[in-house]
């Protein structure tokens, strides 16, 4: 079917502005909102410095725990420590074992 010039161009533009109307608006379409990324990326930083500090503690007091009971005690020279004795020693059974005890005793016995 035929329309006449000025009807096919009505139409066509009311297609047109249907269509136009019904697509996503593209200044909002890849809108992201970075406070959920900063919030996430700083949990996850903040988790992993925890973490870090917490395998230092850990490994701080197997030294210490190692130093007072006197595991590593050179047995050549009596009074110097074996270097190389504190990088291994496991003065505990457990790390966590650890980590509780330096997390509940702030200050060294006396």
């Amino acid at each position: 079917m035929k329309f006449p010039r000025n009807e096919r161009e009505e139409v066509e533009g009311q297609v047109m502005k249907i269509y136009k109307e019904s697509s996503p608006a593209l200044e909002t379409l890849f809108e992201w909102a970075y406070i959920n990324h900063v919030a996430w990326s700083l949990a996850i930083v903040f988790l992993g410095l925890i973490f870090w500090l917490s395998v230092a503690l850990v490994n701080a007091e197997n030294q210490r725990n190692a130093l007072i009971t006197k595991q590593c005690m050179d047995p050549v020279f009596k009074t110097e420590l074996d270097k190389k004795c504190l990088r291994t020693v496991q003065s505990r059974e457990h790390w966590w074992q650890h980590l509780t005890y330096a997390l509940t005793n702030l200050s060294p016995a006396k």
